[in-house]
C-alpha cells in the first residue's frame, strides 16, 4: 500500500504536526487512511495520510468527510442543555415527566442520568445484528425507527451492579426528548441551534441516506479480507451516532462549546461534571474527559464501522481532531493517546 501525505498549513504558521505518528499508524496496518487537524492559538496543521481507496489509491483529502459516530452525542447533549437554559426541561426531571410511559422505570431515571450514562438502561447495540461497529451484510442498508431500537433495548435489563454503563439507548431517548420538547426532528434542532449559527456547512445529519459526501476516504472492515463498509444506512445509530462531519467543523464545534458560546456557564459546568467510568476516561453530560501527563482534555470519541473519530480540546485552547479508517486492526490506545500527548503536552 502506498503511503501519501497531504498537508495544509494555515496562514498563522505551522502548529504541532503529527505526520510521523499518522504514517506509522498506516504502515503498521492500524489505518488505511487518517486525517488530523491540530490547532494551537493562531497556528493550525491539517493533514492526511494513507489512501482514499485501497483498490485505486488516491490521496485522502485533509478536508474530507467522515462518519463521526458517538461524537453525535455531544451535539445532542448540547441541544438538551440549551433546552435546560430555556427552562423547557430540568436535568433532574424524571424522563417520565416529558415522555410518559416510554422508558421502563422512567419515573426514577433523570435527564442527567441519560446524558451521563448512569441510567442503567440496556444498550440495544449489545444485541447481535444491532451494532454499526460490526459488518451486517445487506442488513446495513435497512432503515430503523427510534422506537424499534428502544423495543430491543427494553426487552433486556442490565445486572443491578451499580456500575457505570455506556448505552446508546440513552441518546435515542434524548433524541425523542428533543423532538417532544421542540415539536421538530432532533436533526433539525441540531442544524438550527448549532450547525447554522457556527457555519458548520460540512456537518450533516444523514437520516436514511447511506452515502458519505465527497471527498472522503473509504471505510473498511476486515472479514478477514478488507471489505468496503463505507455505504450504510446510519439510522440504526440515530441520535446516538449517525452524523457526518470534517475535522475543521468538529474543531469549530468543540471550541465553541467548551469556550461557553453554545450554553450558559451553569450548563457548561454541568456538562463538565463527570462520573468515573473505569473505561479510561471520565464522563460528563455528552463529554469525555481524558487525563494526559500534562493535564485534562475534553471532547468525545466515536466509532462507526470503517471510521474512528477523536475530537479533543484543552482549556488552554489547543485542539486535536482525528479521523482514522482502521485497516486489519484498530489503532491501539497507546497510539492514539501517544499522539494526543505529543499535541497537548508539546512533545
Amino acid at each position: 500500500m502506498n503511503v501519501v501525505l497531504a498537508v495544509i498549513v494555515a496562514a498563522g504558521g505551522q502548529g504541532i504536526g503529527v505526520r510521523p505518528e499518522l504514517e506509522k499508524m498506516v504502515e503498521g496496518k492500524g489505518a488505511t487512511a487518517a486525517l488530523a487537524r491540530v490547532s494551537d492559538g493562531d497556528r493550525t496543521w491539517s493533514g492526511a495520510v494513507g489512501v482514499r481507496d485501497i483498490k485505486n489509491d488516491g490521496r485522502p483529502s485533509p478536508a474530507g468527510y467522515f462518519r463521526i459516530g458517538s461524537v453525535t452525542k455531544t451535539f445532542v447533549a448540547t441541544v438538551v442543555l440549551q433546552l435546560v437554559d430555556e427552562g423547557r426541561v430540568r436535568l433532574d426531571d424524571p424522563i417520565d415527566r416529558h415522555l410518559p410511559g416510554l422508558v421502563p422505570g422512567g419515573e426514577h431515571i433523570t435527564v442527567r442520568q441519560l446524558l451521563n450514562h448512569t441510567s442503567h438502561l440496556y444498550d440495544y447495540m449489545s444485541e447481535p445484528g444491532y451494532s454499526t461497529n460490526r459488518w451486517r451484510g445487506e442488513a446495513r442498508f435497512r432503515s430503523y425507527r427510534p422506537r424499534e431500537l428502544l423495543n430491543v433495548a427494553f426487552a433486556k435489563k442490565l445486572p443491578d451492579d451499580g456500575g457505570w454503563h455506556y448505552s446508546n439507548t440513552n441518546y435515542v431517548v434524548l433524541g425523542l426528548l428533543v423532538e417532544k420538547l421542540t415539536g421538530r426532528p432532533y436533526g433539525d434542532e441540531v442544524t438550527r441551534r448549532i450547525l447554522r449559527p457556527l457555519g458548520l456547512r460540512h456537518t450533516i445529519v444523514p437520516g436514511d441516506r447511506p452515502g458519505v459526501p465527497s471527498p472522503h476516504a473509504k471505510g473498511y472492515e476486515p472479514m478477514p479480507r478488507l471489505v468496503d463498509a463505507t455505504r450504510m444506512n446510519p439510522s440504526l445509530d440515530w441520535a446516538a451516532g449517525e452524523m457526518i462531519s470534517t475535522t475543521a467543523d468538529l474543531e469549530r464545534f468543540m471550541s465553541a462549546l467548551l469556550s461557553g458560546k453554545l450554553t450558559s456557564a451553569a450548563s457548561l459546568r454541568a456538562m463538565r461534571t463527570t462520573v468515573e467510568t473505569g473505561a479510561g476516561f471520565a464522563y460528563g453530560l455528552g463529554l469525555q474527559a481524558y487525563a494526559l501527563p500534562c493535564g485534562k482534555v475534553w471532547g468525545h470519541s466515536g466509532e462507526l464501522i470503517g471510521y474512528l473519530t477523536f475530537a479533543f480540546r484543552s482549556d488552554s485552547g489547543t485542539s486535536l481532531t482525528l479521523s482514522i479508517n482502521p485497516s486489519t486492526r484498530n489503532p491501539s490506545t497507546q497510539e492514539v493517546m501517544g499522539l494526543a500527548t505529543k499535541v497537548f503536552c508539546k512533545g
